[in-house]
């Protein structure tokens, strides 16, 4: 017969222990009632675990210390509701990833986290959902000082778990998890895309084959031992731990590899669930050693708190992400970063040419500016519009890559992670953070500097070339196209008469977006071996001959992730205000070389006939856009770049004040060369090492 109760709405734990297991209650038939035990944990839970020092239990053990009945009828009362209770899937499936495909993951963790799984009433799972089913409940619980715990598992006599190794049992839960798990390892630390990724290991039995031998014998052993445990002398238990290690090694070699076989998502979240069903094995190994007694019930303890802990981390979805894009995102920063270093001028002459192909870039962007003025005018759909802007930009940034020149902002999403390589690497080792952090600065005066002379010679040359293009289709076809745009683009230029300074965040996350397309690019390529595959095809060889066929792998391997970019970053720039039209939103994009030739557009279909105040707006919104465009940009490629070399964001403090110290030193330094060739030197092996690289 099951028994009902009602709480008292504000109870103390003593007082909720005397309410359910004093005398007058029974609990030697097996129930099922959780209420008493989700009441106390409860009233045993803190509000809040940030800043949590200590949970404290004294009050509730001296309780059960001087009552021995209610002691008495709440151990029944848990030993009854844990007793056969499985629990091996938490072990090999609970905070492991399920499933390799990384959107399907999310969509099922986040939907959990809603709606969560609630397993068969037979499972310890079951249990924990229902007690313990807050996410920082592990933290709190890991704050209760561990000799409460050992006192407490004493005062409830909680038997040993090496008791029996019977069906159900706690030992035979434990080593079928453990098994489970090394099964699933083998078989997927053999796949062909895995197995690529380490070829040094091509000459050698799996180190994971063997592991699972070794451990087949250790459970033979435990089982026809009356002890049920092992000894950390045992040779079989330290041939475990050395292979345990080769399997580590296996993988850590795999994840090192990928700087020259490249990754894809779906290898990495391979490596990722063998790494975490490793250092789950890591924790449940020891568990089989006693080599005193009290180990019996400390080990108990620990796997308890660790059911609890992996149970509570689930579902949890930011972990997961954070896990699961890091490597990507390090191999994707790794490619900008190397892209970057070309962005970065030192001496003068390497200023002055990136002011020379600035150039360059301006006067194509100029005439795209004239262009996408011509395509306005075309009588088609919003989508229409959409796909001829597209088109016009995507071409016009693929030939201002392939010849050479410069696009002002492009740099900023490959030069962020060329700072934050320098940074990692602490560019010289002098043993002072001081001299990191200076020549940080340094570096960063010098890709300043580099975008503010990409940001002039652009906006000087486009501004000229729109204008000339305008007058030129005026004088051959006595047409001003710009006659009715005008005042709409020299508004659109005004940062208080419009949205342009959102419109030029827009694209900068555009810019920024273009850096992650280029570097994802080059990762898939590297890692599907396209540079090879071009050099070996027998068509291509016959057809080409083998140093043309090696020029065309060359030529796709240097230029094909940024020709891709650069499409995509058309079709971005080209198709927003069409969305933002379709969807009912104020959206576009602002760029500060368009900018700059829209302004000469403005002036001619007004005939330069122009208030001054609205003259002043459009030049100063010209420089807000660039600055807008530089910080958004730049800002989400130095978060990226961090998170993707796991550094602190809290360096960016240290960071900020070395900049700005820099700064205050020497201010024409983040405009114009200024430093000698041979006092330079803080930052001159960084570089140079690279560029052997």
């Amino acid at each position: 017969m099951k028994l009902f109760f009602k709480v008292k709405p504000k109870s103390t734990p003593a007082g909720l222990l005397t309410n359910f297991f004093d005398e007058s209650q029974s609990w030697h038939e097996k129930e099922d009632n959780l209420e008493p035990l989700v009441e106390l944990i409860r009233l045993i839970r803190p509000l809040k675990t940030k800043n949590l020092e200590s949970i404290d239990l004294q009050e509730i053990i001296s309780f059960l210390k001087d009552n021995y009945a209610i002691r008495k009828q709440f151990s029944i009362y848990i030993k009854e509701i844990l007793k056969d209770k499985k629990f091996n899937k938490i072990l090999s499936d609970a905070a492991i990833l399920q499933d390799v495909d990384f959107i399907f993951e999310v969509k099922k963790r986040i939907f959990s986290k809603f709606l969560p799984y609630q397993p068969q009433k037979d499972t310890l799972e079951y249990i924990l959902n229902q007690v313990f089913y807050r996410d920082d409940d592990t933290i709190w619980i890991n704050k209760i000082p561990s000799q409460q715990l050992e006192e407490l598992y004493g005062l409830l006599k909680f038997k040993s778990i090496y008791e029996s190794t019977e069906l159900n049992s706690v030992l035979s839960e434990l080593l079928f998890g453990m098994h489970l798990i090394t099964q699933r390892i083998s078989g997927r630390a053999m796949e062909t895309d895995v197995i690529k990724m380490v070829p040094e290991f091509d000459d050698y039995e799996s180190p994971f084959s063997a592991f699972e031998k070794e451990l087949f014998q250790i459970e033979d052993k435990i089982k026809s031992s009356e002890k049920h445990f092992i000894k950390s002398n045992d040779l079989s238990y330290a041939q475990l731990l050395v292979l345990h290690k080769q399997c580590e090694e296996f993988v850590d070699k795999a994840f090192h590899n990928t700087s020259k076989y490249g990754i894809s998502l779906r290898v990495n979240q391979n490596l990722l669930k063998i790494r975490q069903q490793l250092e789950r094995l890591k924790f449940l190994i020891p568990l089989l050693i006693v080599d005193k007694e009290n180990d019996k019930k400390s080990n108990g303890i620990a796997l308890a708190l660790h059911l609890i802990k992996y149970n509570c981390y689930k579902n949890n979805v930011r972990k997961f992400i954070s896990e699961s894009t890091q490597l990507i995102s390090y191999e994707i920063t790794q490619h900008t970063a190397k892209t970057g270093e070309h962005y970065i001028t030192e001496s003068r002459k390497e200023y002055f040419k990136m002011f020379r192909t600035a150039l360059g870039g301006g006067f194509i962007v100029g005439i795209m500016c004239v262009i996408k003025v011509l395509l306005s005018k075309a009588d088609t759909s919003f989508f229409g519009h959409a796909f001829l802007y597209s088109m016009n930009y995507a071409f016009g940034f693929i030939a201002i890559y392939l010849l050479g020149f410069t696009l002002a902002t492009k740099q900023p999403a490959m030069t962020a992670s060329a700072l934050i390589k320098a940074l990692e690497e602490g560019v010289i080792k002098q043993g002072k953070d001081a001299e990191k952090y200076r020549a940080f600065a340094i570096l960063f005066a010098r890709v300043f500097r580099s975008q503010f002379i990409a940001f002039v010679g652009n906006v000087i040359m486009a501004f000229p070339v729109s204008l000339l293009g305008v007058w030129l289709i005026d004088y051959m076809l006595h047409y001003n196209i710009t006659a009715t745009k005008w005042e709409s683009l020299l508004i659109d230029l005004s940062p208080i008469h419009s949205l342009a300074i959102l419109h030029a965040a827009i694209a900068g996350v555009f810019l920024f977006l273009s850096g992650i397309i280029s570097g994802s690019i080059a990762n898939r390529d590297k890692h599907n071996q396209v540079f090879f595959r071009i050099t070996e095809h027998p068509l291509l060889k016959r057809s080409l001959g083998k140093d043309r066929t090696l020029k065309l792998a060359k030529l796709y391997e240097k230029r094909w992730a940024g020709i891709v970019s650069n499409f995509w970053f058309g079709i971005f720039m080209g198709s927003t205000a069409s969305i933002g039209l379709f969807l009912g939103l104020n959206l576009d994009i602002r760029h500060i070389t368009f900018g700059s030739g829209n302004l000469a557009l403005a002036l001619y279909g007004a005939n330069y006939v122009v208030s001054d105040s609205m003259l002043f707006w459009g030049i100063f919104g010209i420089g807000i856009m660039g600055l807008v465009n530089f910080m958004v940009s730049f800002s989400l490629s130095l978060g990226l770049a961090f998170r993707s070399r796991a550094i602190s964001l809290f360096e960016l403090r240290f960071v900020t004040i070395s900049i700005w110290n820099h700064f205050k030193s020497r201010p024409f330094s983040f405009f114009f060369p200024t430093e000698k060739k041979n006092k330079s030197i803080v930052v001159e092996n960084y570089l140079s090492t690279e560029e052997q690289k």
